[in-house]
């Protein structure tokens, strides 16, 4: 019970390779990471900046409407 068994050694191996194995590899990874998190809320952005003039016309629309029915 006191020993560690071949998976365990492999996981601690598997582990150290990656934080000290490859210059940078996993603050790459995280920059790459970051990178997609400001696209994807660029997107948003640009998506809800087209749909309000949209719905703003739209308005116009049904209150000109209103306005030609009285």
């Amino acid at each position: 019970m006191g020993s560690l068994s071949i998976w365990h050694w492999l996981i601690v191996g598997a582990v150290v390779l990656l934080v000290f194995g490859g210059r940078g590899k996993i603050s790459e990874m995280m920059g790459d990471v970051a990178k997609g998190i400001k696209a994807f809320k660029k997107g948003m952005a640009e998506e809800e900046a087209e749909a309000a003039p949209k719905s703003i016309d739209h308005q116009a629309e049904l209150k000109q409407r209103d306005e030609a029915k009285v």
